[in-house]
């Protein structure tokens, strides 16, 4: 993912928006890491005022480069959610120094717990349960816990293919929810195809997990680029909408955009308001200038960036 310097000058607007669209845009979060966010000059000429920043925290970075891009966010003005992969950190001891870190030097409050992408842990932890199960981030008051949801399914957690695993996971952090203090909802890898989405959405409501969703888009990029995330993530069978437009020749060469998936996403929630899903969080694998504008371009108002 590569974030690129941004100023205001260089934001496009392209006419009238999809009020559908405008709506289902509000509130929209994003995710970047520490070595993309130093190549961002200024937040506020991207990003609308509130917008949470998700930071990524990927095996091998330093604790102290973590909170150093949360405390630089959050002093742009913008609440930072940093993740907090349970098979990377050693110990409930350790565990517990992150939380402080992030609290004295950048006062977080929430945080996105899930097990990582990690074959083997590091120490303690191997779920984003077990972090939860140490109280860690109740006793610290933290307001928001988000955890990781799988609109196609895990291969980490079912390498069978089912969803069993994932399914049990879930009822185990929709009773969570109901004891901690903190609002919790779920975060899910990125798909190309509402269909299914939809389908996964209504599932889960009918199953009693009443949690609410928050969709993972891919943001605009090359299509060869997203074809190599969503393979290295374990995107599932709406990978087949990227495979369909890699063989069509006329757009081989063009950059895919999340138009149609959030579109009739979007639509879908218009008609039914009750619908689970009640954001959309942007994994900006073309690069932030480039979710940026097409967010802008597509949200309207929902999308102005604060220094606008």
């Amino acid at each position: 993912m590569a974030l690129l310097n941004f100023k205001k000058r260089d934001v496009v607007e392209n006419g009238p928006v999809n009020p559908t669209v405008e709506a289902f845009l509000q509130g929209y979060s994003i995710e970047v890491m520490p070595r993309t966010a130093e190549k961002v000059e200024d937040f506020r000429a991207l990003l609308p005022e509130g917008t949470r920043v998700y930071i990524a925290h990927i095996e091998g970075t330093p604790i102290e480069d973590m909170v150093k891009t949360a405390k630089r966010i959050a002093a742009e003005g913008y609440p930072v959610m940093p993740h907090f992969p349970a098979r990377i950190i050693k110990d409930a001891a350790t565990l517990e120094n992150w939380i402080s870190m992030y609290q004295g030097e950048a006062g977080v409050e929430q945080a996105l717990l899930l097990a990582g992408g990690v074959e083997k842990p590091h120490g303690d932890f191997h779920s984003s349960m077990q972090l939860m199960e140490t109280g860690l981030f109740d006793k610290a008051g933290f307001k928001r816990l988000h955890v990781a949801g799988h609109p196609e399914g895990n291969k980490d957690i079912d390498p069978d293919g089912s969803t069993k695993n994932v399914e049990d996971a879930l009822r185990w952090k929709q009773k969570f929810s109901e004891t901690t203090d903190a609002e919790m909802a779920l975060a899910t890898q990125f798909a190309f195809d509402a269909k299914p989405i939809i389908a996964w959405a209504d599932s889960l409501k009918e199953a009693g997990i009443d949690l609410p969703i928050h969709i993972g888009i891919a943001g605009p990029a090359k299509l060869q680029t997203l074809i190599k995330f969503a393979i290295a993530c374990g995107v599932g069978p709406s990978l087949k909408v990227l495979q369909k437009r890699a063989m069509d020749v006329s757009k081989l060469l063009l950059p895919y955009e999340p138009t149609d998936v959030v579109t009739e996403l979007a639509n879908h929630k218009a008609a039914n308001p009750d619908f689970n899903i009640t954001n959309v969080h942007f994994f900006p694998l073309g690069g932030i200038k480039t979710n940026a504008n097409w967010a802008i371009n597509n949200g309207g108002a929902s999308a102005k960036p604060a220094n606008a």
